[in-house]
This record gives structure tokens, sequence and C-alpha cells, in this order.
């Protein structure tokens, strides 16, 4: 009986060895390094809350959260726009066949990697011979700065990124409307309900659970963003496209200042909890389950 008992355990102990030390000790340690200065070479120096102090002060961190909320707010909206109005078109409008094949081609852009997409999109849209400009030229519009002006850049970041992601998206929102019961939509068209109101007075209600997974996700996902802008623009031009992530690296990695690169790491971890705390507090207002 006692063997039985610890046999669970024994199973388990990989995965939970796997977890302390791949991502535990991870996150305690950096949490314990945002006290400290140390750049590798030199013995960690104990600076209190002055990373966290100089971080406040700088001029580029600030402008990196700043573009990185702005980023969010843009990429999140389109991502779940896109996805919910696909996920009804395919579910209403195409059998059944179409609608698996469609499934896989939208969820595709998800499995590539973020960097070998945007490498093959910062050639799309370079502003010399990219193809985007080309076929802007056939229609007697001037090429546009695409990569080196502020506001293009920022588009072409949330353009990508929105392409690459909305495929989960996608996929939870068919879900969530094939839970949908048939029976409602049923008695809806007995009232004489239209389409769209369907849509806003049975679907929407409904689906409120799936849009809340799936706007959690999205928005701690967006959060993070690091490969589109690093590769698309490196951050440029000047700091219209640096995202927090992009600063924490920098900062790490480049200037080996790894106790500010962990205060900046903590700050983002605190902001991205705050976001999912007041999502599922604001839910209880607007979520509806069956």
């Amino acid at each position: 009986m006692k063997q039985q008992r610890w046999l669970p355990w024994v199973f388990l102990a990989p995965t939970i060895a796997g977890m302390g030390v791949f991502t535990l000790i991870p996150i305690v340690a950096s949490i314990v390094l945002a006290f400290f200065h140390w750049d590798i070479i030199s013995a960690p120096e104990f600076v209190g809350f002055a990373n966290f102090a100089e971080v406040a002060q700088s001029p580029t961190a600030q402008v990196s959260f700043i573009n990185t909320i702005l980023f969010v707010v843009v990429a999140v909206a389109l991502q779940l726009g896109i996805a919910l109005g696909l996920a009804v078109l395919v579910t209403e409008k195409l059998p059944n066949w179409l609608r698996s094949f469609f499934r896989s081609a939208l969820f595709f852009p998800l499995v590539l990697s973020a960097a070998s997409v945007s490498i093959f999109m910062k050639y799309l849209f370079n502003e010399k011979f990219g193809v985007v400009n080309w076929l802007l030229s056939l229609l007697n519009i001037p090429s546009v700065p695409w990569l080196t002006s502020p506001t293009g850049s920022a588009a072409v970041i949330v353009l990508v990124y929105v392409w690459q992601n909305f495929g989960f998206s996608f996929l939870l929102f068919l879900g969530g409307l094939a839970s949908i019961p048939t029976e409602t939509y049923e008695a809806a068209s007995l009232d004489g309900a239209t389409g769209w109101r369907k849509l806003v007075q049975i679907t929407l209600p409904l689906l409120s659970p799936t849009t809340l997974v799936a706007s959690v996700m999205a928005i701690i996902s967006a959060l993070q963003v690091f490969d589109q802008p690093y590769v698309l623009t490196g951050g440029g031009p000047g700091d219209s496209t640096r995202t927090a992530v992009m600063v924490i690296f920098e900062t790490a990695f480049q200037r080996l200042e790894f106790g500010q690169a962990s205060a900046l790491g903590v700050i983002l971890t605190i902001i991205i909890m705050l976001i999912t705390a007041a999502q599922f507090r604001l839910s209880k207002r607007f979520v509806f389950y069956q």
C-alpha cells in the first residue's frame, strides 16, 4: 500500500525537477538579481531599489513600455476581431471539408518561426525592391517607406504579428462556436431573429468565456513581443518600435547590466499580472456561462 502511495510521485519527480530547475529557480534568481548590480565579470553588488529607480528614469525604458502598451491595444484588437470574424464565417458559410482546410491553413503561420517570417516580411516590405511597393507602383502609388518611418514600421510589425498569431485565437473561437447548442439558434429563428441579431444577442454572449480566454492569452503574448520588431526594424527608427522585451534583451546581453534587465523583467511581469487580474475581475460583468 505504501508503494502505491509513492508511485505517482516517482513518475511526477522528473517533471517537478524540470520545472524547479528551468522555471522556479530562474524566476527566483531573476527577482533577487533585480536588487543587485552584476555584469558577469565582477561579483554581484547589492544596490537595493537602485535598478528600479534607474529604469523609472530611463527615457528608453519609458518609451518602450508605452510602445508595448500601444502595440497590445492595436494588435490584440485586430487579432481577436479577425479571428472571430473568420471563425463565424467558416462555421456558418462553409461546408465541413472546406472548414477543415481553413482550420489547418489559418493555423499554419503560427507553426512557423517568428524570426524566419520576419526576415521574409522584411524583404517583402523593403522600400526599394520589396514586392509590396512594386505592386503599389503598378497602381501609380508612390513608394512607401514601410520600415524606415515610425508609422510605417509600426504598421508592418502589427500586420506581421497579427498574421502569424491570429490562427490560435481562430481555433479557440471555432471550438467556442461549436459548443453553442443549435437549438438556441433554431429558437431564435422561430422568433424572427436575423443573422446580425443572432450574432449580437446569442453568439457573442455565449462565446464570452472563449473570448475571455482568447483575450487573456493574446494580451500576455503581445506584451512579450520581441521577434518581429527586433528583426524587422531593430527598434527603429529611433525608439519608435522598441518594445519592453527588446530593452530587457539589450540591457542584459549588450550592456551587460543584468540587474537592470531583471528589474525590467520584474516590472513587465507585474504589469502582465495586473492586466490579467483586471481581466478576470471585469469578466464577472460580461462573461456568461451556459
